[in-house]
């Protein structure tokens, strides 16, 4: 228990030092790889979170979801990449090859989906090399491009605002 405590603090400082001198790169691309970085432990309603990405005109094998997940659930284990807490270090270098794998994928969108601020989402979402970042309005203004308000349990809402907004832009 301490040393979750010690090391989220050690990695809130270092998403913190980080986003210091950060500056978010604008891509004028095309959406069409995504990649979903989701909060295992209050959203897992993985697969219909992709069956609305994809009713949008994404193609499903282009979505590509990374779980954090507290402790081993096998029904999430089973579907799509995760990782936990240890496969951070207190510096926050990435023990995982499966984060290290998504953070170097050039996706041309990250959903950031989780409304509750965590040292180790953060950090993966800093980390990745991502083109245009997207999230929810309670999480720090410095790490997306396009921040939503709406709650993670209503993933629907979420995803059509989120579209709204794409083609606003011309992203899609």
């Amino acid at each position: 228990m301490i040393s979750k405590i010690i090391k989220d603090f050690f990695l809130k400082r270092k998403v913190n030092n980080r986003l210091k001198d950060y500056q978010l790169q604008v891509s004028s691309n095309k959406i069409v790889k995504v990649g979903v970085l989701i909060d295992g432990n209050y959203f897992t309603n993985q697969e219909l979170l992709v069956e609305e990405i994809a009713k949008h005109g994404i193609v499903k094998e282009n979505i590509e979801i990374l779980s954090f997940v507290n402790k081993n659930k096998k029904t999430l284990l089973e579907k799509f990449d995760y990782f936990f807490r240890k496969d951070i270090s207190f510096g926050g270098l990435f023990k995982s090859e499966r984060v290290t794998n998504f953070t170097d994928q050039p996706f041309d969108m990250l959903i950031s989906y989780y409304d509750i601020q965590k040292p180790t989402l953060l950090l993966v979402t800093k980390s990745s090399k991502a083109k245009f970042k997207v999230g929810f309005q309670t999480i720090d203004k410095r790490i997306n491009h396009l921040s939503i308000n709406s709650v993670a349990e209503n993933y629907t809402e979420f995803i059509s605002e989120l579209f709204k907004y794409l083609k606003i832009l011309k992203k899609i």
